[in-house]
């Protein structure tokens, strides 16, 4: 399970050390692609697999609109080994679309990694949070 928080600085030649505290779960290879929300998204190949089938299953070809998320995740994916530093190269086009610079902020999404640009990143509002369990009847 991929938990909590971690920063790095990117490179000049567009590096970043995976936070280690992430590396054991998401392995030496793992599959980097868009993400919602203006960031990035990590998955080991496992999780990477399982993600694939159950979009290319569960989304219809036969929509526009779903030709466009598989899209959105399949064609910007990159496959990622960890050098023996712990780094990724992140390539240009994913750093623009993430507007990854310097600073990266990395959030453990259990079953993912959440790669941010720190600026745009926002902690959820806890009303907004209780509204919702409260709403699925989700007793904590």
């Amino acid at each position: 399970m991929l938990l909590g928080k971690g920063t790095n600085t990117l490179d000049p030649k567009g590096r970043v050390i995976i936070p280690a505290a992430f590396r054991e779960g998401l392995g030496f290879t793992f599959y980097l692609t868009r993400g919602l929300d203006s960031c990035l998204y990590i998955y080991s190949e496992t999780e990477w697999r399982n993600f694939v089938e159950r979009l290319t299953t569960g989304l219809p070809n036969s929509k526009q609109g779903n030709r466009n998320a598989i899209k959105h995740f399949i064609h910007n994916a990159v496959k990622c080994e960890v050098d023996k530093q712990g780094r990724i190269l992140v390539p240009q086009e994913l750093r623009e679309y993430a507007s990854l610079d310097k600073d990266i902020l990395f959030i453990g999404d259990v079953s993912k990694v959440q790669v941010w640009n720190p600026e745009l990143y926002e902690d959820p509002d806890v009303e907004d949070v209780r509204s919702t369990l409260e709403e699925y009847n989700i007793i904590l």
